[in-house]
């Protein structure tokens, strides 16, 4: 099949076949490999990116089902982000794998909440966000603190 959608404001075309992943279109199609593949089955969040600036895992979702559709990965940013630069600054990472995961997560609940005008995001919401992604190093008293820094300064 072949499928036109957006990803990181660039539109792309892609002839695949309907069982392809979204997160195998972004690292063998398109060679954005920021995301993840770990599990395949939606339980790491290694593989979280954007769609239609919700955040999804995408090792679970078809490309097929992309088609017209909005997706961003970390590549998108092509300077660190204040949630990048707190995830530094909180020392919010080890070895590095998960965060991309965690980044696009957190994107996904602060757009939210600026898309709905919504109040910035409580420590809850913000665990919430998170709860599908892991840490296999253990960093997450200092992901969270990235976190709130973030949303304290307005991210």
């Amino acid at each position: 099949m072949r499928i036109s959608l957006e990803v990181n404001g660039a539109a792309r075309a892609l002839e695949c076949e309907p069982r392809l992943t979204l997160i195998d279109a972004l690292r063998d199609a398109l060679g954005l490999t920021g995301a993840k593949k770990a599990c395949g089955m939606g339980n790491c969040g290694s593989c979280t990116v954007l769609l239609d600036d919700a955040a999804v895992y995408a090792c679970l979702v078809l490309a097929v089902d992309c088609a017209g559709r909005k997706v961003t990965t970390i590549e998108s940013f092509p300077e660190p982000t204040a949630l990048q630069r707190a995830f530094v600054e909180a020392d919010a990472f080890q070895c590095g794998f998960c965060t991309p995961g965690q980044i696009m997560a957190l994107e996904g609940l602060f757009r939210a909440h600026r898309k709905e005008g919504a109040p910035a995001p409580s420590d809850e919401q913000i665990v919430h966000a998170l709860a599908g992604n892991l840490c296999r190093c253990g960093a997450y008293r200092n992901i969270l603190r990235a976190a709130r820094s973030a949303r304290d300064a307005g991210a």
